[in-house]
């Protein structure tokens, strides 16, 4: 559309008018346009004849049969050429800002997943999509919903209750865990039966902090067992947490996966009170936003390992 001077858009001059004029001006002929886009000859003609009436001045010289483009025509086509390349780069400016179809693509995930969830999503995704750049941010449960409401994260893996359903959200299921009470490498709690966490109320623990499923698990437990725990640090990841374990701090609740990786600095026992706590752990999206091919690839990827995991067990 064109604005006048006394700043009224003239609707007679569209984008669709624009890419036929753009077109009749390398075919040459109203019937090779036409052929190209897939239209008659006469929308073609009407839409270079209502482009002169919105400019107000003549495009073309009639030869014959042939219409000569005149200089005002060469000086149309190479404006339209930006506007069109513009309003390409605008368009695509304006879904990357809002986090789609661009190639960068963010994955939230919590801190335990990065021993072995992650790295074989991420490698099965850029062999699918090797044109993406991904950027991986780890934080708690709380925080990776927050982020992946505001546009921030384009898909998360977190741990959710069982059964827990949200419609605001797709939910894809990859495992269970369970969850475990956590010593020193050196300690000796038991013979391999599930311990009594009334047993501990005496002992000091460390804990996650509160935006952390590994936190509320861990309290659920401690309600179930009868008593308020001594908790003498929360800290901000599980990695920190599993060294305070270590060093003789104190116990903690830990989920399961995180025992191949540290058997030489932690010991993992079953816990009573912890038998039906479990962390699903699931990679969820937006609603609203499960169409985006790169999202679907992350998602085919994540059925993929959810399937490897199953019918390893």
């Amino acid at each position: 559309m064109i604005v006048e001077s006394s700043g009224v858009i003239d609707e007679s001059l569209t984008l669709r008018k624009l890419e036929i004029f753009l077109a009749f001006m390398e075919t040459g002929t109203l019937s090779a346009t036409a052929e190209r886009l897939d239209i008659s000859a006469v929308s073609v003609h009407r839409a270079i004849h209502s482009l002169e009436e919105g400019l107000k001045c003549p495009l073309f010289q009639q030869e014959g049969r042939v219409l000569k483009p005149l200089p005002s025509a060469e000086v149309l086509a190479e404006r339209s050429e930006q506007i069109l390349s513009l309003l390409d780069e605008t368009v695509k400016s304006t879904r990357e800002t809002a986090g789609l179809f661009s190639n960068q693509f963010k994955i939230g995930s919590l801190y335990s997943l990065t021993l072995s969830t992650v790295p074989r999503l991420i490698t099965g995704l850029k062999m699918r999509r090797s044109e993406l750049n991904i950027e991986l941010t780890l934080d708690s449960n709380g925080i990776l919903f927050d982020k992946l409401r505001s546009l921030d994260l384009d898909v998360a893996l977190v741990s959710l209750e069982p059964g827990a359903r949200n419609d605001d959200y797709v939910h894809l299921p990859l495992f269970d865990d369970e969850m475990l009470l956590a010593a020193p490498a050196d300690s000796d709690l038991g013979n391999g039966e599930a311990l009594e966490l009334t047993d501990y109320r005496d002992n000091t623990f460390v804990a996650l902090t509160q935006d952390f499923a590994t936190h509320s698990d861990s309290y659920k437990a401690f309600k179930r067992a009868g008593f308020e725990p001594n908790v003498v640090m929360e800290v901000g990841d599980i990695f920190s947490l599993i060294s305070m374990v270590s060093a003789g701090l104190g116990y903690a609740i830990l989920p399961k996966r995180v025992e191949a990786a540290f058997k030489n600095k932690i010991k993992l026992y079953p816990v009573k009170e912890l038998g039906e706590i479990r962390q699903e752990i699931s990679m969820i999206c937006l609603a609203s936003r499960e169409r985006d091919p790169r999202i679907l690839a992350c998602i085919a990827e994540g059925r993929i390992y959810a399937n490897e995991l199953k019918s390893s067990e």
